[in-house]
């Protein structure tokens, strides 16, 4: 099974999103898990976890996680959100990676939020496409 890892600076919004859709989505196929690199102490990010309950996914269980190394060697891609935005606590140096320039959902509304939400599930769908046969 492949094995995906999802980061962004505060693990609280969407690479929790890209983590929730790549388990579903990519069940049997996929192995997946987010971290942050600067993991919020607060919790997910409550309009995200109200998005992806509208659509049947329940976020209780997850929580913010500091990115480590040996996540990344485990991993057969990385995925990094918002890299272009904050690149001092972008993890890119370590190991090659693709950057999804999202918007992050930090103080939006959950209309903006939702947009964010199918944007990331539509390009797990591709990764995964990409990954597995």
């Amino acid at each position: 099974m492949k094995k995906i890892i999802f980061v962004c600076v505060h693990n609280s919004g969407r690479s929790q999103m890209a983590e929730a859709f790549a388990e579903r989505l990519g069940s049997g196929r996929i192995v997946a898990e987010s971290a942050g690199t600067k993991p919020s102490s607060t919790g997910l990010n409550p309009v995200v976890v109200e998005a992806m309950r509208e659509i049947g996914y329940d976020m209780s269980g997850h929580h913010p996680k500091m990115l480590t190394f040996e996540m990344l060697e485990s991993a057969d891609k990385a995925i990094t959100m918002g890299c272009g935005v904050d690149a001092a606590s972008c993890p890119a140096a370590l190991v090659p990676m693709e950057d999804w320039a999202l918007d992050d959902p930090k103080g939006k509304g959950i209309e903006a939020v939702r947009v964010i939400r199918d944007e990331i599930r539509e390009r797990v769908e591709r990764l995964i496409a990409d990954m597995t046969p």
